[in-house]
């Protein structure tokens, strides 16, 4: 199987209510996302990608359009974490992304995989689809997730 892999970062805000640790308090991470795609090379002569499973550049556009963009420099909240919803609400212009679920590195991989599972899937005809996805919340600690 060939892969291709696009790195992206982007900056955001969360908070764990009921951990044990420091993490029940609003903090905020160095995001880092790596996407894994997999697909036939792209055989046609005088096409720009030519030779390619996928331009680089068109994997970033497409990631910062549906997720990066979306998500960088918000504060990413779990729905049912009333208190900071209500203060955050209070922000005028504040941006937040209210999500299904408590917003820990298993949960926002899990999200996102969904996001950009539909974004990517045979885009070309070529079988494109995601086949990973790499959440980075610190150097030292990240989430994977993979198409079954």
């Amino acid at each position: 199987m060939l892969t291709i892999t696009r790195k992206l970062e982007f900056d955001a805000g969360h908070r764990i209510p009921d951990h044990k640790s420091q993490c029940r308090n609003l903090h905020g991470h160095r995001y880092t996302l790596e996407i894994t795609l997999t697909g036939e090379v792209i055989d046609a002569d005088g096409n720009s990608d030519n030779g390619m499973i996928m331009d680089f550049s068109d994997v970033k556009a497409l990631a910062k359009e549906h997720l990066v963009d979306v998500w960088d420099h918000a504060f990413l909240v779990y729905e049912k974490d009333e208190k900071v919803r209500e203060f955050l609400a209070s922000l005028p212009g504040h941006k937040t992304v209210v999500i299904d679920r408590i917003p820990t590195v298993e949960n926002l991989a899990q999200v996102a995989f969904g996001i950009l599972k539909t974004v990517f899937t045979d885009r070309y005809g070529t079988g494109l689809r995601l086949h990973k996805l790499v959440l980075h919340e610190t150097p030292n600690c990240w989430a994977e997730i993979t198409d079954a």
